[in-house]
């Protein structure tokens, strides 16, 4: 089987469940921003050393896997998102403790790990955005606001993750 398949050469695609619509469609652009995300935490994980990161950052893949099946209109169970949620303030706050106060903002960079848990931390925001853009299309359902919920914290968990890779030597402004 070819991996071509021509149907979206006029830009459509189809949804799951076989529904074909537009590829600038609200919901196609949330699904592909997760994947974007995805794409790029796939880089990251390829360049951290530690084992346990690696494992760490590969569950958030699969998470937004999950995530992304939701948003194309798959049947997902998404209520283990409150749990992981909550696992994500414990890791921030304990990260956030061994890190000098932030009182100015830092400039993304400092090391190449920092600088791509700070472009993880963009795309997540934008990913954020681009759902949120589609939910509004209507009443946002309690599953809906967790998926949001766990955007937002992902994309602090990241902040914090790019200050832990520069030892809490960030750069100011």
């Amino acid at each position: 089987m070819s991996i071509y398949t021509r149907t979206g050469d006029r830009g459509k695609t189809s949804l799951y469940g076989g529904k074909r619509v537009s590829k600038s469609y609200l919901q196609i652009d949330a699904y592909g921003s997760v994947d974007e995300l995805t794409s790029y935490l796939g880089l990251v994980q390829a360049k951290v050393k530690s084992q346990k990161s690696k494992v760490y950052l590969i569950e958030i893949q699969k998470d937004l896997y999950k995530i992304m099946a939701h948003l194309a209109g798959a049947k997902v169970d998404l209520r283990f998102l409150d749990s992981r949620v909550k696992k994500f303030e414990k890791k921030i706050d304990e990260i956030e403790k061994k890190l000098p106060k932030l009182s100015r903002f830092i400039l993304p960079g400092g090391t190449e790990l920092s600088a791509w848990f700070h472009v993880l931390r963009v795309v997540c925001r934008r990913t954020e955005r681009n759902v949120v853009r589609f939910f509004e299309q209507s009443t946002i359902s309690n599953q809906q606001l967790t998926i949001l919920k766990y955007l937002n914290r992902l994309s602090d968990l990241f902040f914090i993750l790019a200050r832990w890779q520069n030892k809490g030597k960030d750069l100011m402004t």
